[in-house]
Protein backbone atom coordinates (compact mmCIF):
# COMPACT_ATOMS: atom_id res chain seq x y z
CA UNK A 1 0.00 0.00 0.00
CA UNK A 2 1.48 3.53 -1.18
CA UNK A 3 2.35 5.84 1.49
CA UNK A 4 -0.38 8.61 0.48
CA UNK A 5 -2.81 5.74 0.58
CA UNK A 6 -2.35 4.70 3.78
CA UNK A 7 -2.60 7.94 5.80
CA UNK A 8 -5.42 9.15 3.85
CA UNK A 9 -6.77 5.73 5.23
CA UNK A 10 -6.04 6.57 8.51
CA UNK A 11 -7.37 9.86 8.61
CA UNK A 12 -10.80 9.04 7.05
CA UNK A 13 -11.17 6.13 9.59
CA UNK A 14 -10.11 8.12 12.72
CA UNK A 15 -12.90 8.23 15.31
CA UNK A 16 -11.75 11.21 17.49
CA UNK A 17 -11.41 13.03 13.66
CA UNK A 18 -15.48 13.14 13.94
CA UNK A 19 -15.51 16.15 16.22
CA UNK A 20 -13.55 18.40 13.52
CA UNK A 21 -14.71 21.40 12.56
CA UNK A 22 -14.41 19.63 8.79
CA UNK A 23 -16.56 17.21 9.66
CA UNK A 24 -19.84 19.17 8.24
CA UNK A 25 -18.09 20.23 5.30
CA UNK A 26 -17.39 16.36 4.73
CA UNK A 27 -20.64 15.56 4.89
CA UNK A 28 -22.28 18.69 2.66
CA UNK A 29 -19.72 16.90 0.49
CA UNK A 30 -20.96 13.67 0.59
CA UNK A 31 -24.81 14.93 0.54
CA UNK A 32 -24.21 16.86 -3.14
CA UNK A 33 -22.47 13.82 -4.37
CA UNK A 34 -24.60 11.67 -3.20
CA UNK A 35 -27.98 13.73 -4.31
CA UNK A 36 -26.18 14.95 -7.65
CA UNK A 37 -25.74 11.52 -8.85
CA UNK A 38 -29.07 10.05 -7.41
CA UNK A 39 -31.01 12.89 -9.71
CA UNK A 40 -28.39 11.70 -12.50
CA UNK A 41 -29.89 8.74 -12.49
CA UNK A 42 -32.97 9.18 -11.88
CA UNK A 43 -33.17 11.63 -14.63
CA UNK A 44 -31.36 9.17 -16.85
CA UNK A 45 -33.78 6.63 -16.12
CA UNK A 46 -36.66 8.58 -16.36
CA UNK A 47 -36.10 10.04 -19.82
CA UNK A 48 -34.70 6.82 -21.73
CA UNK A 49 -37.99 5.14 -20.05
CA UNK A 50 -40.42 7.67 -21.67
CA UNK A 51 -38.51 7.92 -24.83
CA UNK A 52 -38.82 4.12 -25.39
CA UNK A 53 -42.22 4.02 -24.21
CA UNK A 54 -43.74 6.74 -26.80
CA UNK A 55 -40.98 5.10 -29.07
CA UNK A 56 -42.84 1.40 -28.73
CA UNK A 57 -45.84 3.10 -29.27
CA UNK A 58 -44.94 4.50 -32.73
CA UNK A 59 -43.60 1.70 -33.82
CA UNK A 60 -46.36 -0.50 -32.64
CA UNK A 61 -48.31 1.13 -35.14
CA UNK A 62 -45.81 1.85 -37.70
CA UNK A 63 -43.53 -0.69 -37.52
CA UNK A 64 -39.62 -0.21 -38.71
CA UNK A 65 -39.55 0.04 -41.77
CA UNK A 66 -42.54 0.38 -44.56
CA UNK A 67 -42.55 -0.58 -47.64
CA UNK A 68 -45.68 1.52 -49.70
CA UNK A 69 -46.33 2.70 -53.17
CA UNK A 70 -44.08 6.20 -54.28
CA UNK A 71 -47.65 7.89 -55.32
CA UNK A 72 -48.70 7.78 -51.88
CA UNK A 73 -46.15 10.37 -51.03
CA UNK A 74 -47.28 12.62 -53.83
CA UNK A 75 -51.42 12.77 -53.30
CA UNK A 76 -51.96 11.08 -50.00
CA UNK A 77 -54.20 8.65 -51.64
CA UNK A 78 -54.30 4.83 -50.43
CA UNK A 79 -52.68 3.49 -53.62
CA UNK A 80 -51.56 -0.39 -53.70
CA UNK A 81 -48.49 -2.67 -54.16
CA UNK A 82 -48.14 -5.65 -55.13
CA UNK A 83 -47.56 -8.12 -52.02
CA UNK A 84 -47.37 -11.47 -53.32
CA UNK A 85 -45.23 -14.39 -52.00
CA UNK A 86 -42.36 -13.24 -54.37
CA UNK A 87 -42.22 -9.97 -52.71
CA UNK A 88 -42.81 -11.06 -48.91
CA UNK A 89 -39.99 -13.64 -49.68
CA UNK A 90 -37.64 -11.02 -51.06
CA UNK A 91 -38.36 -8.28 -47.91
CA UNK A 92 -37.89 -11.35 -45.29
CA UNK A 93 -34.59 -12.04 -46.50
CA UNK A 94 -32.67 -8.98 -47.05
CA UNK A 95 -29.97 -8.93 -43.56
CA UNK A 96 -31.27 -7.70 -40.67
CA UNK A 97 -35.50 -7.99 -41.14
CA UNK A 98 -36.68 -10.04 -38.22
CA UNK A 99 -40.17 -9.96 -39.19
CA UNK A 100 -42.71 -8.52 -42.24
CA UNK A 101 -46.13 -8.79 -42.89
CA UNK A 102 -48.77 -6.83 -45.29
CA UNK A 103 -51.34 -4.00 -44.52
CA UNK A 104 -54.16 -2.44 -46.00
CA UNK A 105 -55.85 1.00 -45.06
CA UNK A 106 -59.34 1.67 -45.74
CA UNK A 107 -61.00 4.96 -44.61
CA UNK A 108 -64.61 4.99 -43.26
CA UNK A 109 -67.49 5.90 -40.79
CA UNK A 110 -68.67 4.37 -37.59
CA UNK A 111 -72.31 4.91 -37.03
CA UNK A 112 -74.38 4.20 -34.24
CA UNK A 113 -78.05 5.47 -34.01
CA UNK A 114 -77.21 8.44 -31.65
CA UNK A 115 -73.48 9.22 -33.71
CA UNK A 116 -70.72 8.64 -35.91
CA UNK A 117 -67.41 8.69 -36.01
CA UNK A 118 -64.63 8.90 -39.11
CA UNK A 119 -61.98 6.58 -38.76
CA UNK A 120 -59.48 4.48 -40.50
CA UNK A 121 -59.88 0.93 -40.95
CA UNK A 122 -56.27 -1.57 -40.79
CA UNK A 123 -56.68 -4.74 -42.68
CA UNK A 124 -54.43 -7.31 -41.09
CA UNK A 125 -52.79 -10.77 -42.29
CA UNK A 126 -52.62 -13.85 -40.43
CA UNK A 127 -48.38 -13.06 -40.72
CA UNK A 128 -49.56 -10.14 -38.05
CA UNK A 129 -47.59 -9.86 -34.71
CA UNK A 130 -50.18 -8.97 -32.42
CA UNK A 131 -48.02 -8.63 -29.32
CA UNK A 132 -48.43 -4.75 -29.26
CA UNK A 133 -51.85 -4.35 -29.04
CA UNK A 134 -52.64 -7.84 -26.83
CA UNK A 135 -50.08 -5.50 -24.03
CA UNK A 136 -52.44 -2.71 -24.86
CA UNK A 137 -55.84 -4.54 -24.79
CA UNK A 138 -58.17 -3.24 -22.14
CA UNK A 139 -61.41 -5.72 -23.27
CA UNK A 140 -62.51 -8.79 -25.62
CA UNK A 141 -60.29 -10.10 -27.90
CA UNK A 142 -58.16 -9.12 -31.24
CA UNK A 143 -60.01 -10.18 -34.54
CA UNK A 144 -59.19 -13.14 -36.63
CA UNK A 145 -57.05 -11.60 -39.29
CA UNK A 146 -56.85 -13.21 -42.43
CA UNK A 147 -56.54 -12.79 -45.99
CA UNK A 148 -59.05 -15.15 -47.42
CA UNK A 149 -62.19 -14.48 -45.54
CA UNK A 150 -64.12 -11.75 -44.19
CA UNK A 151 -64.20 -12.36 -39.82
CA UNK A 152 -66.98 -9.37 -39.73
CA UNK A 153 -64.96 -8.42 -36.35
CA UNK A 154 -63.41 -5.11 -35.57
CA UNK A 155 -61.21 -4.02 -32.75
CA UNK A 156 -61.87 -0.23 -31.73
CA UNK A 157 -59.84 2.20 -29.05
CA UNK A 158 -61.33 2.79 -26.03
CA UNK A 159 -61.59 6.93 -27.37
CA UNK A 160 -63.54 5.33 -29.88
CA UNK A 161 -65.74 3.29 -27.16
CA UNK A 162 -66.58 5.99 -25.36
CA UNK A 163 -67.73 8.53 -28.16
CA UNK A 164 -70.17 5.84 -29.66
CA UNK A 165 -70.60 3.87 -26.56
CA UNK A 166 -69.69 0.68 -27.89
CA UNK A 167 -68.56 -2.14 -25.48
CA UNK A 168 -67.29 -5.82 -26.76
CA UNK A 169 -70.24 -8.04 -28.44
CA UNK A 170 -71.95 -4.67 -29.70
CA UNK A 171 -72.61 -4.35 -33.76
CA UNK A 172 -71.67 -1.17 -35.38
CA UNK A 173 -72.70 0.05 -39.30
CA UNK A 174 -69.93 1.44 -41.01
CA UNK A 175 -69.95 3.10 -43.96
CA UNK A 176 -67.14 3.38 -47.15
CA UNK A 177 -67.72 6.38 -49.57
CA UNK A 178 -65.19 6.64 -52.67
CA UNK A 179 -65.52 6.06 -56.59
CA UNK A 180 -67.89 3.66 -56.39
CA UNK A 181 -70.46 4.98 -54.10
CA UNK A 182 -71.90 4.43 -50.75
CA UNK A 183 -71.11 1.06 -49.28
CA UNK A 184 -72.04 -0.22 -45.87
CA UNK A 185 -70.63 -3.12 -43.74
CA UNK A 186 -71.67 -4.36 -40.42
CA UNK A 187 -69.40 -5.44 -37.82
CA UNK A 188 -69.03 -6.88 -34.38
CA UNK A 189 -66.88 -5.50 -31.82
CA UNK A 190 -64.27 -8.16 -30.58
CA UNK A 191 -61.92 -6.07 -28.59
CA UNK A 192 -61.48 -2.61 -26.95
CA UNK A 193 -57.89 -1.41 -26.89
CA UNK A 194 -55.87 1.70 -25.28
CA UNK A 195 -52.19 2.90 -26.23
CA UNK A 196 -53.01 6.51 -25.12
CA UNK A 197 -51.36 7.52 -27.80
CA UNK A 198 -54.23 9.55 -28.80
CA UNK A 199 -53.21 10.49 -32.83
CA UNK A 200 -54.03 6.97 -33.33
CA UNK A 201 -56.12 5.81 -30.62
CA UNK A 202 -58.41 8.66 -31.90
CA UNK A 203 -58.10 7.01 -35.64
CA UNK A 204 -57.12 3.49 -36.17
CA UNK A 205 -59.26 0.26 -35.91
CA UNK A 206 -58.20 -2.90 -36.95
CA UNK A 207 -60.10 -5.36 -38.85
CA UNK A 208 -59.03 -8.46 -41.37
CA UNK A 209 -56.59 -8.03 -44.39
CA UNK A 210 -59.30 -9.34 -46.90
CA UNK A 211 -61.91 -6.87 -46.08
CA UNK A 212 -59.84 -3.85 -46.13
CA UNK A 213 -58.41 -5.27 -49.60
CA UNK A 214 -62.30 -6.39 -51.02
CA UNK A 215 -63.34 -2.77 -49.61
CA UNK A 216 -60.60 -1.05 -51.76
CA UNK A 217 -61.65 -3.03 -54.87
CA UNK A 218 -58.01 -4.38 -55.11
CA UNK A 219 -56.39 -7.70 -56.29
CA UNK A 220 -55.91 -10.61 -53.82
CA UNK A 221 -51.97 -9.94 -54.04
CA UNK A 222 -52.51 -6.10 -53.49
CA UNK A 223 -51.90 -3.99 -50.06
CA UNK A 224 -51.21 -0.68 -49.05
CA UNK A 225 -47.70 -1.87 -47.74
CA UNK A 226 -45.70 -4.33 -46.10
CA UNK A 227 -44.37 -3.32 -42.37
CA UNK A 228 -41.05 -4.60 -41.64
CA UNK A 229 -39.55 -5.04 -38.25
CA UNK A 230 -35.77 -5.48 -38.49
CA UNK A 231 -33.75 -6.92 -35.18
CA UNK A 232 -32.09 -4.30 -33.62
CA UNK A 233 -34.04 -0.56 -33.87
CA UNK A 234 -30.22 1.08 -33.42
CA UNK A 235 -29.42 -0.63 -36.80
CA UNK A 236 -32.70 0.37 -38.80
CA UNK A 237 -30.94 2.88 -40.85
CA UNK A 238 -28.70 0.18 -41.83
CA UNK A 239 -31.16 -1.79 -42.94
CA UNK A 240 -33.16 1.03 -44.71
CA UNK A 241 -30.17 1.28 -47.06
CA UNK A 242 -30.32 -1.76 -47.96
CA UNK A 243 -34.20 -1.36 -49.19
CA UNK A 244 -33.05 1.86 -50.66
CA UNK A 245 -30.70 -0.27 -53.26
CA UNK A 246 -32.80 -3.49 -53.48
CA UNK A 247 -36.16 -1.70 -53.56
CA UNK A 248 -36.89 2.08 -53.78
CA UNK A 249 -37.85 2.62 -57.47
CA UNK A 250 -38.61 -0.36 -58.50
CA UNK A 251 -41.73 -1.25 -60.06
CA UNK A 252 -44.24 -4.21 -59.69
CA UNK A 253 -46.33 -5.89 -62.40
CA UNK A 254 -48.72 -3.32 -62.10
CA UNK A 255 -46.51 -0.41 -62.56
CA UNK A 256 -46.30 1.02 -59.07
CA UNK A 257 -43.48 1.67 -57.40
CA UNK A 258 -41.92 1.16 -54.55
CA UNK A 259 -40.15 3.02 -51.33
CA UNK A 260 -39.76 2.13 -48.15
CA UNK A 261 -39.12 4.50 -45.19
CA UNK A 262 -38.32 4.16 -41.36
CA UNK A 263 -40.61 4.82 -38.58
CA UNK A 264 -38.31 8.18 -38.02
CA UNK A 265 -39.13 9.72 -41.56
CA UNK A 266 -43.06 8.59 -41.40
CA UNK A 267 -43.17 10.40 -37.84
CA UNK A 268 -40.54 12.62 -38.04
CA UNK A 269 -42.51 15.37 -35.26
CA UNK A 270 -42.38 13.03 -32.77
CA UNK A 271 -39.15 11.74 -33.19
CA UNK A 272 -37.68 15.28 -33.29
CA UNK A 273 -39.37 16.19 -29.79
CA UNK A 274 -38.13 13.16 -28.17
CA UNK A 275 -34.56 13.65 -29.05
CA UNK A 276 -35.15 17.36 -27.35
CA UNK A 277 -35.57 15.68 -24.06
CA UNK A 278 -31.50 14.81 -24.49
CA UNK A 279 -31.09 18.73 -24.09
CA UNK A 280 -32.68 18.59 -20.75
CA UNK A 281 -30.65 15.37 -19.42
CA UNK A 282 -27.45 17.22 -20.59
CA UNK A 283 -28.56 20.22 -18.94
CA UNK A 284 -29.72 18.02 -15.84
CA UNK A 285 -25.97 16.38 -15.87
CA UNK A 286 -24.21 19.27 -16.24
CA UNK A 287 -25.78 20.92 -12.81
CA UNK A 288 -25.66 18.10 -10.85
CA UNK A 289 -22.41 17.62 -11.43
CA UNK A 290 -21.07 21.69 -10.99
CA UNK A 291 -23.25 21.24 -7.04
CA UNK A 292 -21.15 18.03 -6.74
CA UNK A 293 -17.74 19.30 -7.49
CA UNK A 294 -18.41 22.94 -6.00
CA UNK A 295 -18.93 21.31 -2.77
CA UNK A 296 -16.19 19.01 -3.10
CA UNK A 297 -13.87 21.47 -4.05
CA UNK A 298 -14.98 23.81 -0.69
CA UNK A 299 -14.88 20.81 1.49
CA UNK A 300 -11.26 19.80 0.42
CA UNK A 301 -9.80 23.22 1.09
CA UNK A 302 -11.53 23.36 4.63
CA UNK A 303 -9.64 20.31 4.87
CA UNK A 304 -6.53 21.25 3.69
CA UNK A 305 -7.00 24.30 6.50
CA UNK A 306 -7.34 22.48 8.95
CA UNK A 307 -4.39 19.87 8.64
CA UNK A 308 -2.16 22.81 8.11
CA UNK A 309 -0.40 21.35 11.25
CA UNK A 310 -0.10 17.93 10.25
CA UNK A 311 0.96 19.33 6.27
CA UNK A 312 3.91 21.36 8.30
CA UNK A 313 4.77 17.97 10.50
CA UNK A 314 5.18 15.94 7.13
CA UNK A 315 7.24 18.30 5.28
CA UNK A 316 9.25 18.88 7.98
CA UNK A 317 10.02 14.67 7.96
CA UNK A 318 10.77 15.44 4.28
CA UNK A 319 7.52 14.58 2.64
CA UNK A 320 7.33 16.26 -0.48
CA UNK A 321 4.26 18.42 -2.06
CA UNK A 322 3.22 15.99 -4.60
CA UNK A 323 3.15 13.12 -1.79
CA UNK A 324 0.55 15.51 0.57
CA UNK A 325 -1.54 16.14 -2.37
CA UNK A 326 -1.80 12.57 -3.00
CA UNK A 327 -2.83 12.17 0.53
CA UNK A 328 -5.83 14.79 0.31
CA UNK A 329 -6.52 13.65 -3.28
CA UNK A 330 -7.22 9.62 -1.69
CA UNK A 331 -9.43 11.43 1.01
CA UNK A 332 -11.00 13.27 -1.23
CA UNK A 333 -11.49 9.61 -3.33
CA UNK A 334 -13.31 7.93 0.33
CA UNK A 335 -15.58 11.06 -0.08
CA UNK A 336 -16.68 11.03 -3.06
CA UNK A 337 -16.92 7.29 -3.22
CA UNK A 338 -19.34 7.17 -0.34
CA UNK A 339 -21.28 9.60 -1.95
CA UNK A 340 -21.65 7.75 -4.87
CA UNK A 341 -22.62 4.39 -2.49
CA UNK A 342 -25.60 6.25 -0.99
CA UNK A 343 -26.57 7.55 -4.33
CA UNK A 344 -26.74 4.82 -5.86
CA UNK A 345 -28.95 3.64 -3.49
CA UNK A 346 -31.35 6.37 -3.44
CA UNK A 347 -31.42 6.61 -7.03
CA UNK A 348 -31.85 2.93 -7.78
CA UNK A 349 -34.13 2.48 -5.17
CA UNK A 350 -36.33 5.08 -6.37
CA UNK A 351 -36.36 4.19 -9.81
CA UNK A 352 -37.10 0.87 -8.56
CA UNK A 353 -40.24 1.87 -6.58
CA UNK A 354 -41.52 3.97 -9.39
CA UNK A 355 -41.11 1.05 -11.58
CA UNK A 356 -42.61 -1.80 -9.96
CA UNK A 357 -45.41 0.52 -7.76
CA UNK A 358 -46.14 3.43 -10.35
CA UNK A 359 -46.21 6.02 -7.28
CA UNK A 360 -46.10 9.00 -9.63
CA UNK A 361 -48.97 9.17 -12.18
CA UNK A 362 -49.03 11.31 -15.10
CA UNK A 363 -51.47 12.90 -17.20
CA UNK A 364 -51.75 9.99 -20.72
CA UNK A 365 -53.99 13.02 -22.26
CA UNK A 366 -50.68 15.14 -22.22
CA UNK A 367 -47.80 12.77 -21.81
CA UNK A 368 -49.13 9.47 -23.17
CA UNK A 369 -48.67 7.42 -20.46
CA UNK A 370 -50.12 6.36 -16.88
CA UNK A 371 -47.08 7.07 -14.84
CA UNK A 372 -43.72 7.69 -14.55
CA UNK A 373 -42.03 5.35 -17.20
CA UNK A 374 -38.85 4.32 -15.73
CA UNK A 375 -36.24 2.15 -17.52
CA UNK A 376 -32.39 1.18 -15.44
CA UNK A 377 -29.73 1.01 -18.05
CA UNK A 378 -26.83 -0.59 -16.10
CA UNK A 379 -24.28 0.47 -17.99
CA UNK A 380 -25.48 4.03 -17.94
CA UNK A 381 -25.94 4.07 -14.50
CA UNK A 382 -21.92 2.65 -14.57
CA UNK A 383 -20.55 5.14 -16.58
CA UNK A 384 -22.74 7.86 -14.22
CA UNK A 385 -20.42 6.65 -11.62
CA UNK A 386 -17.02 6.33 -13.65
CA UNK A 387 -17.64 10.29 -14.84
CA UNK A 388 -18.73 11.83 -11.65
CA UNK A 389 -16.05 10.09 -9.79
CA UNK A 390 -12.84 11.30 -12.69
CA UNK A 391 -14.79 14.53 -12.54
CA UNK A 392 -14.54 15.23 -9.34
CA UNK A 393 -11.50 14.17 -8.60
CA UNK A 394 -9.70 16.07 -11.66
CA UNK A 395 -11.47 19.52 -10.25
CA UNK A 396 -9.70 18.81 -6.96
CA UNK A 397 -6.44 18.42 -8.77
CA UNK A 398 -5.83 22.73 -8.68
CA UNK A 399 -7.21 23.15 -5.11
CA UNK A 400 -5.04 20.87 -3.54
CA UNK A 401 -1.81 22.60 -4.67
CA UNK A 402 -2.75 25.04 -2.06
CA UNK A 403 -0.55 22.50 0.22
CA UNK A 404 2.47 23.53 -1.47
CA UNK A 405 2.02 27.60 -0.07
CA UNK A 406 2.20 25.69 3.62
CA UNK A 407 5.55 26.03 5.12
CA UNK A 408 6.67 23.91 8.27
CA UNK A 409 7.82 27.10 10.21
CA UNK A 410 4.46 28.75 9.83
CA UNK A 411 2.44 26.20 11.02
CA UNK A 412 3.41 27.03 14.81
CA UNK A 413 0.90 28.81 15.48
CA UNK A 414 -1.90 26.44 14.15
CA UNK A 415 -0.78 24.28 17.33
Amino acid sequence: MSFPLFIARRIYRTPGDRNRVSRPAITIATAGIAIGLAVMIVSVCIVIGFKHSIRDKVIGFGSHIQVTNFMNQMDGDQSPIAAGDSMMNGVKHIPGVKHAERFAYKQGVLKTDNDFLGVMFEGLGQEFDSTFFHQHLVAGSLPHFSDSHASGELTISQAMAEKLRLKTGDRVFAYFIDNNGVRMRRFKITGVYQTNLSQYDNLMCLTDLYTAIKLNGWNKDQATGIAVTVNDFNKVDAVDHSFVSKINKHTDHYGQTYVAETIRELNPQIFSWLDLLDVNVYIILLLMLAVATVTMISGLLIIILERTSMIGTLKSLGARNKTIRHIFLWFAVFIIGKGLLIGNLMGIGLCLIQKYFGIVKLDPATYYVNTVPIELNIPLIVLLNIATLLISVFVLIAPSYLVSHIHPAKTMKYE
